[in-house]
This record gives C-alpha cells, structure tokens and sequence, in this order.
C-alpha cells in the first residue's frame, strides 16, 4: 500500500506537476507580453502603419519624443529625416525628368518639406500627435511638432537599416508617391 502511495505521489511529481508549473508560466508569460505601455502599443501600431519593423524600436521611441518631454528627443533625427527626404524628392524628380530646372526642382523639395502643409498633413494622417511625447505646456498637434516627429521618424529609418534609400522609399510609401500627395490611411 505504501509502495503504489509512492508511485502514485513519485508520478505526480514528475509528470503532473511540471505540467501544472508549465502551463502557469507559459499563462504569465503570455501576460507579461500583453502589459504593454500605451505608448509601446502606439509604436507598434506605428510600425504597422508604415510598413516597416524597427531592430531598434529605441530609435522609433527616440523619434516620438519632443525636445520638450526629454534631453533625449528627435531633433537630430528630424535633421537626417528631412535630408533623407529631400535627396528622395530630388531623386525621384531626375529620374522622372533629368531636364527639370534647379527652380523646379527646389519648388518640390519646399513642397514636400513644408511644415505646414505636406509635412503635418503627413504625420496627423500617421496619427503622430496621439503618439509623440510632449511635456504638458506642449500643443502635441502644433505642425512644427508633428512634422518635426515625421521627418524623425525616416531619420530613425535610415539608421536602423543603414541606408537612407530604405527611409526614402518607406517615406514614398507613406507620402502617396508624387510630389504633393499625402496617403490616407
């Protein structure tokens, strides 16, 4: 009688109870993945938006932070965003018409560029002012902050991959293709 009480008891503790412990972890596990930060969640979904995974996302949460919320924010990012942008708008505009006039071609760059326009309406299509990290005293949909995260965001781009014709063509994909056209998302 004691003999089987301790196979019974040897049985359970090798093959029931690890069982029991596993799928226990494997249920805080899962949980643990699903306690995300709104903010983490709202990069994701970004992601997702732009088609593009980050191998970095800390260059991603760099680029959703104004220079108002940390010393550590988008600013410099901004500055290699906006070139990457205006060198695939230059490309693009020669490989489309290698004759165009240094007057037009500047035209679409400033075009593209501006803050007000294309640049904002670019980002709040994104949704960038529900993301970006602002401190309080901060309007997170004033244009200089949105395009300022827009144009962080294909600066990140160009460093996590390495290359700043990757950032270009995502920022074609998010912009609609042409000169002047913002995609809806």
């Amino acid at each position: 009688m004691h003999f089987r009480r301790f196979i019974v008891f040897t049985f359970f503790l090798l093959v029931i109870l690890p069982n029991i412990q596993g799928q226990a972890a494997s249920e805080l596990h899962d949980r643990s993945f699903k306690l995300l930060s709104p903010f983490s969640l709202a990069l994701e979904t970004l992601q997702k938006q732009l088609g593009y995974t980050f191998k970095n996302i800390g260059l991603l949460r760099r680029a959703m932070t104004h220079a108002s919320f940390s010393l550590d924010n988008n600013k410099a990012l901004s500055i290699l965003g906006a070139s990457v942008i205006e060198t695939s708008v230059s490309l693009q505009s020669l490989v489309k018409d290698f004759e165009i006039s240094a007057e037009d071609l500047n035209r679409q760059i400033v075009e593209v560029s501006k803050v007000e326009t294309s640049c904002a309406v670019d980002g709040m299509r994104l949704g960038l002012h529900k993301v970006i990290r602002i401190s309080s005293r901060t309007n997170s949909s004033a244009p200089s902050v949105v395009c300022g995260a827009f144009r962080a965001i294909f600066g990140a781009i160009a460093i996590d991959t390495g290359k700043s014709d990757d950032a270009g063509k995502i920022f074609w994909s998010v912009h609609g293709g042409q000169v002047g056209g913002a995609l809806v998302f």
